[in-house]
């Protein structure tokens, strides 16, 4: 009788740590109303795309995003961003010069091999300077170019998330294969996943699962339109917003700036 009963409970004692693993993901934090996650929308470089389609798309559907921009690319569509600034929107420090590795051709006269520390913190400043005198804000979240957290080469090389961390709010990397676990994540290093060329229901998944676990799922894109290359489809926005938004589906739905500030301050307590 006793051999029976063990053999009876086995099946729950094996499922046990499965079934029980998001309870205790969503018992560990506690998101804002009753959410089980958090959701936030970002857009790279300030692409022309972004102001002239994404800004009506994101207007009809009621949304409010993160876009991380270069000043230059601002000043040539400044009317347009003044617009995103007056809907809503978090502007971040994208740098200047869009800094990455010399191996893309195209970024060999900014490439991290030859910053330093101190060019990169006298960039990300003029980069505020000159968003807020464009625009009337002063960025408090940052995204790495290219996802590339080093300055230097060799023996000299090193990283500059220390200087995210001294001067911004939040630091977004790209590419990144994971969300945010809320009580563990490295605000200096947000993880960023892409959004681009992908359909609603393969980002409908990543929303899951991070509902699963209770993440911080923070999706990054950059042209915004219907096809091309690093392109957020509009088709799949017309879907994915209207689900995050739905209160049946307990998602938190906010800008980058406003999740890393809850978490800062749940950190706190």
């Amino acid at each position: 009788m006793r051999l029976f009963a063990i053999l009876l409970l086995l099946p729950a004692c094996l499922l046990g740590p499965v079934a029980g693993w998001a309870q205790s993901a969503e018992a560990a934090f506690r998101w804002p109303d009753g959410k089980r996650a958090a959701v936030s929308l970002s857009f790279d470089d300030a692409r022309a795309s972004q102001v002239d389609t994404g800004q009506a798309v994101l207007a009809r559907l009621d949304a409010r995003a993160t876009f991380y921009v270069v000043p230059v690319h601002v000043e040539a569509k400044l009317a347009g961003w003044k617009r995103l600034v007056a809907a809503g929107h978090e502007i971040g420090n994208h740098s200047v010069r869009h800094p990455c590795t010399g191996n893309f051709e195209w970024s060999r006269e900014a490439a991290l091999e030859d910053y330093t520390l101190e060019r990169m913190r006298q960039e990300l400043l003029e980069g505020n300077r000159r968003l807020e005198q464009m625009l009337g804000v002063t960025p408090v979240t940052f995204a790495y170019p290219c996802g590339q957290t080093f300055v230097g080469r060799g023996r000299a090389t090193q990283s500059y998330v220390p200087l995210v961390a001294e001067l911004f709010l939040a630091g977004r990397g790209w590419l990144d294969e994971t969300p945010n676990d809320p009580t563990f994540h490295d605000p200096a290093q947000v993880s960023g996943m892409s959004m681009d060329g992908k359909d609603f229901p393969e980002v409908k998944t990543l929303v899951e699962n991070a509902r699963e676990a209770g993440q911080w799922l923070v999706l990054a894109g950059h042209e915004i339109g219907h096809s091309g290359p690093q392109t957020t489809r509009i088709e799949m926005l017309e879907r994915l917003v209207p689900f995050l938004q739905d209160p049946n589906n307990r998602i938190w739905f906010e800008t980058v700036e406003a999740v890393a500030r809850y978490l800062k301050r749940h950190r706190q307590e």
